[in-house]
């Protein structure tokens, strides 16, 4: 696959993964990051390799959702979907409940004290299974923060603060470098301390 084919679209929030046919008909399995039910009214996913693609139908089921999607008939041309990364467009995400967060609201906020000192940038989201970390970043220092530590608060689309109460050193003086591959898959929901984020 080359790389035009991993490239994620702009302003589109990776939301899954594809994992396989689901019957004879050219329906996929999807796994999802986040809530499957939230994007059952979807009428477009972009996959990766494929591009921008209609969704003929979206059944949920126990294991997961199933995707049938427009040109893809038969067993075989899903099998051949395995593993490619699906998006959705930014614009087309339906809301979240309050506290919970898509990744790319969270990159590009500024981080703060609770003095209001700037500490520096959340330059990407990542999901470490049980938590989401910020991945922050100065021109002096970096780390990573966890999005649902008691000390973080999210100011939506104004910043991100920690509290007195976070711990020292959470931040370095040696700054987080970004992985290019990990970032061209954003996008998810996120959760902070009684939040979530998503992708």
């Amino acid at each position: 696959m080359s790389a035009a084919d991993r490239a994620a679209p702009d302003q589109t929030t990776l939301i899954g993964t594809l994992l396989g046919p689901h019957g004879v008909a050219g329906a996929i399995k999807l796994r999802v990051i986040g809530s499957a039910q939230q994007l059952a009214k979807l009428k477009r996913f972009y996959v990766q390799g494929l591009g921008w693609t209609r969704v003929a139908k979206f059944e949920l089921h126990g294991a997961g959702p199933a995707l049938t999607l427009v040109g893809v008939n038969d067993r075989n041309a899903a099998e051949s979907l395995r593993g490619r990364e699906v998006y959705a467009h930014d614009s087309e995400l339906p809301g979240l409940p309050e506290g919970e967060y898509y990744y790319h609201e969270l990159r590009g906020l500024p981080v703060r004290d609770a003095a209001g000192t700037l500490l520096g940038e959340v330059v990407d989201v990542t999901d470490a299974g049980h938590q989401d970390l910020l991945v922050v970043r100065s021109d002096t220092s970096g780390g990573l923060i966890p999005l649902q530590a008691p000390y973080v608060l999210v100011e939506r689309g104004a910043a991100i603060v920690l509290t007195g109460d976070a711990p020292e050193g959470l931040l370095t003086d040696d700054p987080v470098e970004e992985d290019p591959e990990e970032n061209a898959e954003e996008g998810h929901p996120a959760e902070e301390d009684g939040g979530e984020a998503r992708g």
